[in-house]
């Protein structure tokens, strides 16, 4: 057997096989060692593969692609510089735990640290974030070594799903010539093993849950609180909202539920979720007069640093966080007793016991109260040039039912926070928040609308500016998404902090203004360019934008000073006027 038909045989027996354990996106970075890999995966029958240039793009579209669908996507690029620019991505895969299942392509061992070119030192490349590393063997076709390439691929993509999902990595050695041969028969199988050797490794897993008498003792531990608090941090399962929601009405608990934490948005129960509760715990004093008997946490911490403070200054309150699997996410620092169980299944075990958590009815109503309050302020007024407050309250109004809200860092998910209210529309909101960086975003939010979802776009200039490369995939597809570009020329969120006190380097390190016309750069990607000047404007914009084909992008301009005062206002109208009713 020659050397391209080892090649064509081993490669086609790991493609089949991650096809084979569920993967059916592929996004390819061009390149000449990856050969082997890119090609085989486009003549597989069962998975569809997207052609991404940029590599960094490559992988956060992938990434998008992953976080709408729920599943695995493979990554597949060539040797050198263009692996390490999947670095961002798997970075931020590893802690907002999505599955990525990614091959990248290697010089063979002979050509390693010997100056050739395009050679880098790629053996754990990636250091620790992979859940799961392992450098393939060189290309054989022995029915042991074909099971053997079954078997890692099945792993890779068991690993990529297996407790908290995240990013594993193969890396492939490949030796010239490069070009497989599909005219050779059966290659997607292991045509001279025996039975026992077709049949790779298979997984059976469980959820995670606590016992009965584990569920007693939980629940007698919050018998005595009479102001307990559920707090919904950002997550994923389309089942919780239902489960969660229902727990709060039978315990009679206030729920504060973060945008990302799909608790807004859908057709549940509401009554008891607190979705304003950042802007009325910005105040130290409603903050000390709201101290809790205990908090249970589901999903990640908030977005909320309002929420963090309240936290911090009640840290003697008994905190209970619920994961799913494993993880240590507690920034505050508290003392936590943490629950590895599945939060659907805790939720309902919680609530098929016979005790009943007597609380205090004022206690939730207080909440409530002062949410409807928070409400009422921001919800309210109308200014003559739309504000980055009013662009979201505007979206969010307008925005269709069996959609996706895509959403940048910075102050657009602040934003988000503040003005995404409680919906009957099934809304999913996704966000790149496991390390919060502001790359990639772009990539995305396209390559979430590369699953037919309806997809909006909330960003930033400088995300924008910084991942533009990601409009290209919407062009090539011919993909329909809805971008809501929100301009102030620079980093706004840094204008909230105390950084702006500092007039003498503030715009040259902080506030960073680029002063790009992006409406040329929109155009040049094919896209449909618009400017919104008022908030109905924009809403009839954005309308129409959901019946358009192709990309769309509606720009808001706004100034970051004014920006900030009129942020305060609101807030500082409502802190007086629940401060008001209590003193009265």
């Amino acid at each position: 057997m020659d050397h391209i038909e080892k090649l064509t045989r081993y490669t086609a027996n790991v493609v089949d096989e991650i096809v084979k354990s569920g993967v059916i996106d592929v996004v390819i970075s061009p390149g000449s060692r990856s050969t082997p890999l890119a090609l085989t995966f486009t003549e597989h029958p069962d998975i569809k593969e997207w052609v991404i240039v940029d590599e960094r793009s490559a992988a956060f579209f992938a990434m998008g692609i992953a976080k709408q669908l729920d599943r695995p996507v493979a990554l597949v690029c060539t040797s050198g510089t263009a692996a390490a620019n999947y670095f961002p991505a798997i970075v931020e895969a590893y802690y907002s735990r999505v599955p990525l299942i990614v091959l990248t392509a290697d010089r063979p061992h002979e050509l390693r640290d010997v100056g050739a070119p395009q050679a880098i030192e790629q053996l754990k490349l990636y250091g620790d974030y992979p859940k799961w590393f392992h450098e393939m063997a060189l290309p054989e076709a022995t029915p042991n070594m074909l099971s053997y390439a079954r078997n890692k691929a099945a792993r890779a993509v068991y690993m990529a799903n297996e407790g908290n999902p995240g990013p594993v990595h193969l890396n492939f050695p490949f030796r010239e010539p490069l070009t497989p041969d599909f005219s050779l028969e059966n290659i997607w199988e292991n045509p001279d093993a025996t039975d026992e050797m077709q049949t790779v490794n298979t997984f059976m897993d469980g959820e995670k849950r606590l016992s009965e008498q584990q569920i007693e003792q939980l629940v007698q531990k919050l018998a005595d609180g009479k102001k307990g608090l559920i707090v919904c941090g950002p997550q994923t399962d389309k089942r919780f909202a239902q489960v969660i929601t229902e727990l709060a009405l039978k315990w009679r608990l206030p729920v504060l539920a973060d945008p990302l934490s799909q608790v807004r948005a859908g057709s549940h129960e509401k009554d008891h979720v607190i979705e304003a509760y950042d802007a009325f715990l910005r105040n130290k004093t409603i903050r000390e007069q709201l101290e809790p008997d205990y908090i249970i946490r589901f999903g990640a911490m908030p977005v909320s640093k309002a929420y963090l403070f309240y936290v911090k200054e009640h840290a003697h309150v008994k905190q209970y966080i619920v994961e799913g699997s494993s993880g240590y996410r507690e920034p505050a620092g508290n003392r936590t007793e943490f629950i590895f169980a599945d939060p659907v299944m805790l939720c309902r075990a919680i609530q098929a016991t016979s005790s009943i958590n007597e609380v205090e009815l004022s206690w939730l109503n207080r909440w409530q109260e002062m949410n409807q309050i928070s409400k009422k302020h921001l919800l309210s007024g109308k200014e003559s040039q739309v504000t980055e407050g009013e662009a979201v309250r505007g979206l969010c109004e307008v925005i269709p039912d069996q959609s996706t809200l895509y959403v940048g860092n910075s102050m657009a998910i602040r934003d988000v926070d503040t003005f995404f209210m409680t919906t009957p529309k099934q809304v999913q909101v996704l966000a790149n928040r496991g390390a919060n960086g502001i790359d990639g975003v772009v990539s995305s939010g396209v390559g979430a609308a590369a699953t037919g979802r309806t997809v909006t776009l909330l960003i930033g200039d400088l995300s924008f500016f910084h991942d533009m490369n990601g409009l290209l995939a919407a062009k090539h597809y011919k993909l329909n998404i809805t971008i809501l570009l929100v301009n102030n020329n620079g980093g706004g969120i840094f204008s909230f902090l105390p950084q702006s006190n500092d007039k003498r380097h503030f715009e040259a390190l902080f506030g960073t203004p680029v002063d790009i016309e992006f409406k040329k750069a929109i155009e040049m990607y094919g896209g449909e360019y618009m400017q919104a000047m008022t908030e109905d404007h924009l809403k009839e914009l954005l309308a129409a934008s959901y019946l358009h084909e192709g990309l769309s992008v509606i720009e808001i301009k706004t100034d970051r000073t004014e920006n900030v005062t009129w942020h305060r206002e609101k807030w500082n109208a409502i802190e007086k006027e629940i401060l008001q009713d209590w003193d009265g």
